[in-house]
């Protein structure tokens, strides 16, 4: 890629130097970002199918010897979405108010997840075999994407991750009114680190309940790792990084029982897993270093803008249509199939729910952001502030889950 655009020299605080080989031609795209979200997308959706015993009535292992043994790691993929994340939010929120990053977040989340909760509740209503809906309130708080914060149970169990991600959308929310800079964002890696180790230790709900340290790991990595994009690696972020990364790897045996359960966890093998979290860690770090740069398909960001709505059907949807199924199709072509099926679903949702319903949502609430803005005093103290400059114009990636 070539040199730092001016937007990223200007910015004070960023003295390093841009990676050699960083492209910073207009329009240009970080194609390889949709690729890592495809594989981690993937890899939820190869776990959920041939690991997890609820959709099969029998082990999983003896359906897939061979599979399984692979695809018990597939809940990683969360912790990859997560570096992404950081990574992804960091440079969107660059040179935006706290209204802009919120209409942003807003129209690139919920309408996806209208669909998905919409389409979700519908297959466990038609076919409640699997799980049942015994509320429809529940479904209704569903939409709301709060319901993990008033413990009503979410439709999908993926769904605890988009929780997780409010938090941190909140949490960054204060940079942005302070303004993105290099210097606050080193500051929020710095608070959130700290927070995330003394959280399991006091008890303060508020703290435990923002802290998410077995999660806040990966979203903090990204952001350096963009940090080191935009403006060159050096010793502090390189130590950001690397304490993110220890941190990861501490919460592994957790993780693994959280997804495993206690039995499972304790015959699965855990070097495997910290060898996948080193390999996203150096993924993206060679991402941040321009490494990957030439990754260009034109495919890439096609395949990569269904991830999300993928992510958010396939789950529950696919496991009550394996378990009615199971009988009469065999597990390796069954598999295949709903995979298939929640593949093109999820493209009909991108297509002809996300994209134009985004538009709307987000034209209607940068009315409703300017109307506020329109009828509220400007403080004095806000004109003292420097304006932010945008993100290079070869780095504008829509963010995506």
């Amino acid at each position: 890629m070539g040199a730092r655009s001016s937007a990223g020299a200007s910015q004070p605080g960023g003295g390093g130097r841009r990676p050699a080989g960083a492209s910073g031609a207009p329009g240009a795209r970080l194609a390889v970002l949709d690729g890592v979200r495809v594989l981690a997308a993937l890899a939820v959706l190869f776990y959920h199918y041939v690991v997890l015993a609820s959709a099969w009535g029998e082990p999983p292992e003896a359906l897939f010897p061979n599979a399984h043994r692979f695809a018990v790691y597939g809940w990683l993929g969360v912790e990859i979405f997560f570096l992404v994340s950081g990574f992804v939010i960091c440079m969107s929120a660059w040179g935006r108010t706290v209204g802009d990053f919120a209409v942003s977040r807003l129209s690139r989340l919920f309408p996806a997840y209208w669909a998905g909760v919409a389409f979700t509740s519908l297959v466990l209503f038609a076919w409640p075999e699997v799980r049942q809906v015994t509320s429809l309130s529940d479904v209704v708080v569903n939409l709301s994407m709060l319901q993990g914060g008033i413990g009503v149970p979410h439709m999908d169990d993926a769904y605890w991750t988009l929780f997780v991600e409010l938090k941190f959308y909140v949490l960054f929310a204060v940079v942005v009114m302070r303004g993105v800079t290099y210097r606050n964002c080193v500051l929020f890696c710095g608070l959130w680190t700290l927070a995330g180790v003394v959280a399991p230790g006091v008890d303060n709900g508020v703290l435990s309940f923002f802290a998410v340290p077995s999660s806040s790991p990966y979203f903090i990595a990204g952001i350096a790792f963009y940090l080191m994009r935009r403006f060159g690696p050096n010793a502090v972020l390189w130590g950001v990084a690397g304490t993110q990364f220890l941190l990861a790897q501490h919460h592994v045996h957790a993780r693994m029982i959280a997804s495993l359960g206690r039995g499972a966890a304790g015959q699965t093998p855990a070097w495997p897993a910290h060898v996948i979290i080193a390999l996203g860690f150096l993924l993206m770090a060679a991402i941040a270093l321009g490494a990957l740069d030439g990754v260009r398909w034109r495919w890439l960001p096609h395949v990569g803008a269904i991830t999300y709505p993928l992510y958010l059907i396939h789950m529950m949807a696919g496991l009550t249509v394996i378990h009615h199924f199971r009988a009469r199709v065999a597990p390796v072509p069954l598999v295949i199939g709903v995979t298939a099926a929640m593949v093109t679903l999820a493209w009909i949702i991108h297509r002809f729910v996300e994209r134009p319903l985004g538009r709307a949502l987000r034209a209607g609430l940068r009315r409703g952001v300017e109307d506020v803005r329109a009828q509220s005093p400007r403080r004095p103290s806000l004109g003292l502030l420097p304006a932010q400059p945008s993100a290079p114009a070869g780095e504008r990636v829509p963010a995506r889950r």
